[in-house]
């Protein structure tokens, strides 16, 4: 948000960052940490100045070779040094407002109130300070792992993992590690485990029992069906777009290129009874597989997805959603390096994946998991359950809270926050309407651009902006 204020906004006028936490600009995930836990994409994907795809591979300069996957060709990062790449693009945006004639504070207080009455918004903190503000811009970030086994505060459990060098600094090494989900977190936790030598068994704990996809090596072709531009004309044309039409696009991209769609269909929706080790196998033996399909279906999950699913009706929504965890295993992808340690950890008999869990319990110091396939204990147990997109984030559940009851803004009945008056802005998972998969960097950046827009469109004179 202030990297594409920095690029439209005129003087004078006024910013006040609210951050309570000890790191400015890098957010929960890309604080200091262990060097095993990586930007889990490549990094055109992870530009956050919209429309400029380069912007992060520029920072990142000679230093990208010093961290090519050379299965994927492409660099990845630790994600402290992507938080570099971050808290750098804030100061130096900062930089640029107050060239411009910009007053800039932070203030390291959480914001619990807040009302639209008057002519300018009002926000509280917590050591009862008022602010006042022309616009109010929410980018309080995805929240916490929820507690699904209400396990909190039991000994050997980590209802946190981030950061990992903490968390695992607690684990012995020879201990028996349960890791709740089987998602990309799940995987950094793994993944770090083993990079610290840790011998004892590990075993990913999930429903569903089903890994990310794996990245496949970048292709310089891109979409010409499945584009926003293909998709509004649908809808000038028809008043609506359906499920089926999506489709029909893609099919229409594969077919272009020569490959099966229908085969392409049925890999896909095999993910939800295949055994996940024997998945992982096939994932890695294709990350240089020529065909496009799933290459695509990422890259258009994420940009041509969430102004599509704004378009279709409620019963569309409704069929993605009952394949929520095969669509998010897809369009987020664990990157190559990370794949080839679990399949190594899996063949060594070090790692297993247990599907069908239904409970999990406390019982004299150690932890009773059971399920479709039976019971088992472990010593430790890890929380690496992502919170789902919409959901409110603890610490800005009293904000949240306080702007609905204002009706400055209004809880969405699919999750999330829809705002109500034009002076609120909300960006990234806590904005309403949006799907059900997480936001990625591309689509934070462009919801960025878009307040930045409408901030900057007031009056040239006398602004103040909240974030």
């Amino acid at each position: 948000m202030l990297d594409a204020l920095a690029a439209r906004a005129a003087g004078p006028g006024r910013i006040t960052v609210f951050e309570p936490s000890p790191h400015l600009w890098r957010g929960r995930p890309y604080g200091p940490d262990l060097e095993s836990v990586l930007v889990n994409a490549p990094p055109a994907i992870m530009s956050i100045r919209h429309g400029d795809l380069g912007h992060y591979a520029a920072w990142l300069g000679g230093r990208a070779a010093e961290h090519l996957d050379p299965l994927l060709g492409e660099p990845l990062v630790p994600r402290a040094l992507y938080g570099e790449y971050l808290e750098h693009t804030a100061e130096t945006a900062l930089a640029a407002l107050r060239e411009a004639g910009w007053e800039v504070r932070v203030v390291r207080s959480r914001v619990t109130g807040a009302t639209g009455a008057g002519t300018r918004m009002v926000l509280g903190t917590e050591d009862g300070q008022r602010h006042e503000a022309d616009h109010v811009v929410l980018c309080v970030g995805g929240g916490t792992p929820p507690d699904l086994y209400g396990l909190d505060g039991a000994p050997g459990f980590a209802g946190d993992p981030y950061p990992l060098r903490r968390t695992l600094d607690r684990i012995p090494s020879g201990s028996d590690v349960g890791v709740i989900g089987s998602g990309l977190t799940a995987v950094d936790v793994v993944v770090s485990l083993a990079a610290r030598g840790h011998t004892g068994r590990i075993s990913l704990l999930s429903r569903s029992g089903m890994l990310p996809h794996v990245w496949q090596r970048p292709v310089e072709r891109q979409p010409r069906f499945v584009t926003t531009d293909r998709v509004a004309a649908l809808h000038r044309e028809r008043g609506t777009v359906a499920l089926d039409d999506l489709v029909g696009l893609l099919r229409d991209e594969i077919d272009s290129a020569g490959e099966d769609f229908a085969a392409f269909t049925a890999e896909l929706l095999a993910a939800e009874t295949d055994d996940p080790v024997r998945r992982l196998r096939a994932q890695l033996d294709a990350v240089d597989d020529h065909r496009i399909g799933r290459r695509f279906l990422q890259l258009t999950a994420h940009t041509v997805g969430p102004y599509a699913w704004r378009l279709l009706p409620a019963a569309d929504r409704a069929r993605l959603r009952r394949r929520l965890r095969t669509a998010t295993g897809v369009a987020s992808p664990m990157v190559p390096v990370n794949a080839s340690i679990l399949m190594r950890l899996f063949d060594s008999g070090q790692l297993d994946a247990v599907a069908g869990v239904r409970a999990i319990e406390a019982v004299n110091g150690r932890f009773h998991i059971s399920g479709d396939q039976g019971r088992r204990t472990t010593a430790v147990l890890v929380n690496a359950v992502n919170p789902a997109p919409q959901s409110i984030p603890r610490g800005a559940a009293q904000l949240v809270d306080a702007l609905a009851a204002d009706g400055t803004a209004a809880l969405h009945p699919d999750g999330g926050l829809a705002s109500t008056d034009p002076r609120l802005h909300v960006i990234g998972d806590l904005a309403a309407g949006g799907s059900f998969i997480t936001s990625s960097i591309p689509a934070v950046a462009f919801q960025s651009a878009r307040a930045a827009a409408a901030v900057t469109a007031a009056s040239d004179s006398g602004r103040a902006l909240s974030g």
